[in-house]
């Protein structure tokens, strides 16, 4: 019985090499220097932080201040993460699906939160929605005053934070395979039905993972939020902002707080890790 050609080429194939090659100690040796340098680099200043905080501080931890904090941030992270799904979800789809002049614009558009300052976003947020903003007036004269409240917090986080599930939910349609809506529609299924029962299952991966980057980028928002919704407590005081304050007035709030979105940050990353071992596409 002879041998097939695949057989022949596995037999031949040559076995993987290194990127050092073979006589390359010192290059490999100094690749390993530079990612331990950079891991400590990373991880040390963390470690510092934890272990400072470590010692239980009940003034710290159980403070007034550190509650208002924590509820106010996770209840507003979760309404923008939220907004985020709702809006951005048919705005993924749309861009992942049609292509049309002015694409590139949009997409440009949706891109600028994510690397915008956030002083400059919030400064932003207030000349179109404050008192003598683009839309203030308007607004006043119907009785709405968003700058420096609860909605103003959520309405920043909400900016600053949606295009990050706009790109991961863009990248998750884009990677369904169309062979399978056109299946769909050819047994006489309607678009709207191919959408919930094909193709969102089939992007729910990275929908999932770009929601919690959203929900993790949202709790951590700090220049916008004080720049368009100011820093109260228990109004418009999240986390990052009540950390801020503690560095002057209560530094054990503020290292509570600290190691509380440390963990919060390492568990969103675990369970985008979990649910797609690749990371999220940001597409």
């Amino acid at each position: 019985m002879g041998l097939r050609r695949d057989d022949g080429l596995a037999m031949i194939k040559k076995p993987k090499r290194s990127i050092w090659g073979e006589h390359t100690a010192p290059g490999r040796f100094l690749f390993l220097s530079m990612i331990a340098l950079f891991l400590v680099f990373l991880g040390l200043p963390l470690f510092a932080l934890v272990l400072r905080a470590v010692p239980f501080n009940a003034g710290g931890w159980l403070s007034d201040r550190t509650f208002d904090a924590l509820q106010l941030s996770l209840v507003t992270a979760s309404i923008s993460a939220i907004l985020a799904i709702i809006v951005g979800t048919p705005v993924a789809y749309f861009l992942a699906r049609e292509d049309f002049r002015g694409k590139a614009i949009v997409d440009a558009l949706i891109d600028v939160p994510m690397v915008l300052p956030p002083a400059v976003a919030g400064l932003a947020l207030l000349m179109t929605f404050g008192r003598r903003g683009l839309l203030g007036p308007s607004l006043s004269a119907i009785g709405i005053e968003l700058p420096f409240t609860t909605a103003a917090v959520i309405i920043a986080e909400t900016f600053v934070a949606a295009p990050f599930y706009v790109r991961a939910a863009k990248a998750g349609f884009a990677s369904v395979n169309r062979g399978l809506e056109q299946m769909s529609a050819l047994l006489g299924v309607s678009n709207l039905q191919t959408f919930f029962r094909v193709t969102l299952p089939l992007a729910a991966s990275a929908l999932f993972g770009g929601a919690l980057m959203t929900w993790a980028r949202a709790l951590g928002e700090f220049g916008a939020t004080i720049m368009f919704a100011g820093n109260f407590q228990g109004r418009t005081q999240t986390m990052p902002l009540a950390i801020y304050i503690g560095l002057e007035s209560n530094l054990d709030s503020a290292l509570a707080l600290s190691v509380i979105l440390i963990g919060v940050s390492f568990g969103i990353l675990a369970l985008v890790r979990l649910i797609s071992p690749k990371g999220v596409t940001l597409g």
